[in-house]
């Protein structure tokens, strides 16, 4: 028997031990379906704490319930580490580390590197090695297949190595790491054929292609599309506000357009820690091409200004109520890049709340899920209760995430002015004007 075959037989037979790097809102999720799947699985992240709440059961990630991850934790099926050798019994590892963009939107790969030089150093015959961060067209090839040949290993016949992009989307109610498909790409047919078997086990739906960096270029795809499309619509809200038009009203009749139309809807800006970013990825490496990727770079022009059009639109509020920006109460709700999530990553929020500071305001934020946030300068800002009072103490409230915790009716009946960024308060009376985006 090979050993591909021998890896074939352990994951059919639920009797592999699976590695996953990096226990965030990718890794720790797709641990939880690996370990309901029967494997045994060992999760690697660098932060102690982490590392303490998993091993008692309590989850840190939303999508996660304490519930879901209790019983996995106590059966011994999932457990948690700092250390990179303990993952030397791994058959699988798969790396779901971050891949931020240095402030020159050049990537930032030292993550990935690091990981990968890690399970380097522990791999052994009879490994898979599938990265599932996302990167640049030919990163797998590049990285990863170069630190496995030196030890000694050859691809595609004793070790395996293949691309798998993430496709969480967090507070989805509706599509999850089991029922979303997985896209893999192998450096050698065998390798897909393995990585395949892997995923299958957790995931309805494993779609291979034919190498890793075509998988890689999936994702970009995914990502880049959803950036020009929200950076179109978003020039849309500019266009409609010069021209005296709703344009959530034009949106809303657009989409009842049975066929040749997709709804996307304007915003404060980019958040999370995908669409913002990805995009830049494949920018960058074609820069290296000498092509300019000429739509990601509009798109992301017009969806960095949003920030700046957000207060903007308040001064303007403001200067109707004969009230200046400067020494104005401004209460922003919702700091996170979109409902539900507790995460701030590329928060156009961020970047709202320092414009206004910049132009005097006083500026406070609440926020159910997140309990402070550091700004520019690494100015840390606490979030303040909410309640009617806070509410009726603001010049203006800016609605920048539209959590569902929220009572909008509420917000209505106790504001005297509000700009509503993402188009969450109803249509029904209340005291406060309403500025649309």
């Amino acid at each position: 028997m090979t050993i591909k075959d021998e890896l074939l037989q352990r994951l059919n037979q639920r009797t592999a031990c699976v590695g996953v790097v990096g226990l965030g809102y990718v890794g720790l999720p797709l641990a939880v379906e690996f370990a309901e799947a029967s494997f045994s699985v060992i999760g690697v992240d660098l932060s102690a704490e982490k590392v303490a709440l998993l091993n008692r059961g309590e989850s840190y990630i939303l999508d996660i319930p304490t519930e879901r991850l209790k019983p996995l934790v106590e059966s011994g099926r999932l457990r948690a580490t700092t250390r990179y050798e303990d993952l030397r019994q791994a058959d699988t590892v798969s790396i779901c580390v971050p891949t931020p963009l240095r402030k020159t939107k050049d990537p930032d790969m030292s993550y990935v590197i690091e990981s990968v030089d890690a399970v380097a150093a522990i791999s052994h015959e009879g490994m898979l090695v599938v990265l599932e961060s996302t990167t640049y067209p030919g990163t797998t090839e590049e990285i990863i297949v170069p630190r496995l040949l030196n030890n000694g290993l050859r691809v595609g016949e004793n070790v395996f190595v293949a691309f798998s992009p993430e496709r969480v989307d967090p507070s989805n109610p509706r599509y999850g790491i089991r029922n979303t498909p997985k896209v893999v790409g192998g450096v050698t047919p065998a390798c897909t054929e393995v990585a395949v078997a892997l995923y299958s086990t957790a995931v309805d739906r494993v779609v291979p292609v034919s190498t890793p960096t075509a998988a890689e270029m999936v994702k970009l795809l995914e990502n880049t599309f959803r950036a020009v499309n929200i950076g179109l619509v978003n020039e849309m809200a500019l266009m409609c506000d010069k021209l005296g038009i709703n344009v959530w009203e034009v949106i809303h009749a657009a989409a009842t357009k049975p066929f040749g139309f997709m709804p996307f809807y304007p915003g404060p800006g980019l958040g999370g820690h995908c669409i913002p970013v990805d995009p830049h990825y494949l920018s960058w490496k074609l820069k290296a091409l000498n092509y300019n990727a000429r739509f990601i770079e509009l798109a992301s022009e017009i969806n960095t200004s949003m920030p700046l059009y957000v207060v903007n639109k308040v001064m303007n509020a403001l200067n109707d109520d004969r009230k200046a920006l400067r020494g104005s109460k401004v209460v922003v709700l919702g700091v996170a890049y979109k409902r539900d999530v507790n995460d701030v990553r590329e928060s156009p929020a961020l970047d709202v709340i320092s414009l206004l500071q910049e132009r005097g305001a006083d500026v406070v934020y609440h926020d159910p899920y997140i309990d402070q946030v550091r700004l520019e300068g690494d100015a840390v800002m606490a979030s303040a209760p909410y309640s009617t009072d806070l509410l009726e103490s603001a010049d203006c409230v800016v609605i920048i995430t539209d959590h569902s915790k929220y009572n909008w009716q509420e917000v209505l009946d106790h504001s005297r002015l509000v700009v509503d960024t993402r188009h969450a308060t109803p249509p029904r009376t209340g005291q406060a004007r309403v500025v649309l985006l």
